[in-house]
């Protein structure tokens, strides 16, 4: 008996170690500057830092390896080394090259703040990233894959948040990969393709865990919210043909001086109804109607579907307020009669009350008397 128990305990300990071994190889290696954490790209597929950290230089990756921020920053230096050509912060390069991103701030750099070069893959998951000259993200020749991304300012004279290129060294064509959500400060040149002589072709998809599509309008690449709302559009070069698995169609609502787009697929037929769901109507108006000209003399024709990109302009009238004084007067008097003391029937009942409460306190006091004596 004493025997199997220990055979049981050996082999409860045995596997308890092979279930530790595992998690201890695959833990991530701690990092507290720069050195370490180059350091940790070189030995290890798993870094954690373990508070913000300032750089000097780009870091290049071409090995599968997973960089958790762990909420901090991962700051440019003002003091930049220049290595090369490449002055990017993070570059994960050619097919051996795949790099996740989670959890992790970027901030300032002469270039951009991460690329995936010709082959490689860049997962961005919960990053944020923002001044940097070029731009925030550059797709050059890679695929990069959106999962949770916030863009703030990046670049100079004009924004330039995610950027689809293919360098003249580059053998791959780039991939944009939609799977989440795309959160931007300044719409301008969110998405850009460039126009630089090397890129002909690139890749667009959406998954069913997006939230924030990006689809293709003709010759213009759109950024849409979750209610197909137009976020940011930007031009696809004469030379250059895209392949996105949406084709969307783009309205637009022209009201005074704003307008609102919205993505439909060709063949909509449209309704008042789903056209005023994306109009934020000012306090005190409401829609008279929808036409096809400034001047609001030709209707739209809601009967007909839509096979191209529409511009409806949008008629509102003012809603007049109820300004009655009798009305009004009348009210007032009614709820200053309604606070005047009751009369009549009430009060007879509310006497009447008093009086049969008292006449029992008095019989019931006479008994008590009674029992006394």
């Amino acid at each position: 008996m004493k025997n199997t128990i220990k055979i049981i305990v050996f082999f409860m300990i045995l596997l308890g170690s092979l279930l530790i071994i595992p998690n201890l190889s695959n833990a991530a290696t701690p990092v507290t500057d720069e050195t370490s954490l180059n350091e940790a790209i070189s030995s290890s597929d798993s870094v954690i830092l373990q508070n913000d950290i300032t750089v000097t230089k780009p870091i290049v990756i071409q090995k599968e390896i997973t960089i958790d921020g762990n909420g901090h920053n991962v700051v440019g230096d003002n003091s930049w080394t220049s290595t090369s050509g490449n002055q990017t912060m993070f570059t994960a390069q050619l097919a051996e090259g795949k790099l996740t991103l989670k959890d992790i701030n970027l901030k300032n750099g002469p270039k951009y703040g991460v690329q995936s070069y010709d082959g490689a893959t860049v997962i961005l998951d919960n990053v944020s990233i923002s001044g940097f000259k070029y731009g925030g993200v550059l797709a050059n020749g890679g695929k990069v894959e959106v999962r949770a991304l916030h863009l703030g300012y990046n670049g100079t004279g004009a924004n330039n948040g995610i950027e689809i290129d293919k360098g003249a060294s580059a053998t791959n064509n780039p991939t944009l990969v939609m799977n989440g959500t795309l959160i931007t400060d300044t719409n301008e040149n969110a998405i850009r393709v460039a126009e630089n002589g090397h890129l002909t072709d690139f890749t667009i998809t959406n998954t069913s865990n997006t939230i924030n599509k990006v689809v293709l309008s003709g010759n213009k690449v759109v950024l849409t919210d979750k209610d197909n709302n137009v976020i940011a559009e930007s031009t696809v070069p004469d030379k250059v043909t895209p392949s996105v698995d949406i084709q969307k169609l783009i309205v637009s609502l022209v009201v005074n001086d704003k307008t609102y787009k919205i993505t439909v697929d060709s063949g909509t037929t449209l309704t008042e109804d789903m056209l005023k769901s994306h109009i934020d109507l000012s306090s005190g108006y409401t829609v008279e109607g929808y036409y096809t000209n400034p001047e609001y003399t030709n209707k739209f024709d809601f009967a007909k579907a839509i096979d191209k990109d529409t511009t409806i302009f949008v008629k509102l009238t003012q809603v007049q307020e109820n300004t009655n004084n009798n009305t009004t007067t009348n009210t007032v008097e009614k709820v200053e009669k309604d606070k005047t003391p009751k009369t009549g029937i009430q009060n007879y009942v509310g006497i009447a009350g008093l009086i049969a409460l008292f006449s029992l306190t008095t019989i019931v006091l006479i008994k008590n008397k009674n029992k006394e004596g």
